[in-house]
């Protein structure tokens, strides 16, 4: 599947809860058609202790979005 982003372009979320929000595409999963950018949709995670997070607790990160809820800027 070919996509119209690529890892590194800026972009802007053009339809759904985000929408207005900008960032870089931080990865591209063309076969699922999702891209990850970067500060558009923040969830919240539950995570346990390991070597990463000694304490575990609650993390933010950012999830896909469908790839044609974004245009890509410039």
């Amino acid at each position: 599947m070919k996509t119209h982003v690529k890892k590194g372009d800026e972009v802007e979320v053009i339809a759904g809860n985000h929408k207005g929000k900008r960032g870089t595409v931080m990865l591209v999963n063309a076969s699922k058609g999702q891209v990850v950018v970067e500060g558009a949709r923040k969830v919240k995670k539950a995570v346990r202790r390991s070597e990463n997070h000694p304490d575990g607790g609650i993390i933010e990160e950012d999830a896909p979005i469908h790839i044609s809820n974004v245009k890509k800027l410039g």
